[in-house]
């Protein structure tokens, strides 16, 4: 068995990016899991809580990434303000 050539592995994003993908992989979790804890929460342990789930999912994600990527800005913020400074050098 062969191993792919080094040209083939996926190339990663430059580091410019992770203001925008932390939020966005965050706000995929939490709002995953909000979505699932509410739904199981209104409609009880069914047989379709999948599906329900999902559906509210795809209603709260394309909320809560836009809501993180205003929010994570003023949190950063508020935790420099609550947290000492790394030492210097």
């Amino acid at each position: 068995m062969t191993s792919l050539p080094m040209t083939l592995r996926p190339r990663r994003l430059p580091t410019a990016a992770a203001h925008v993908l932390t939020p966005m992989i965050l706000s995929f979790f939490m709002s995953g899991v909000v979505s699932l804890i509410a739904t199981l929460r209104a409609t009880g342990l069914t047989a379709d809580l999948p599906v329900q789930a999902l559906h509210a999912w795809m209603l709260s994600y394309p909320v809560a990434f836009p809501a993180a990527l205003v929010m994570l800005p003023i949190v950063r913020r508020i935790v420099g303000l609550l947290v000492e400074p790394p030492p210097a050098g």
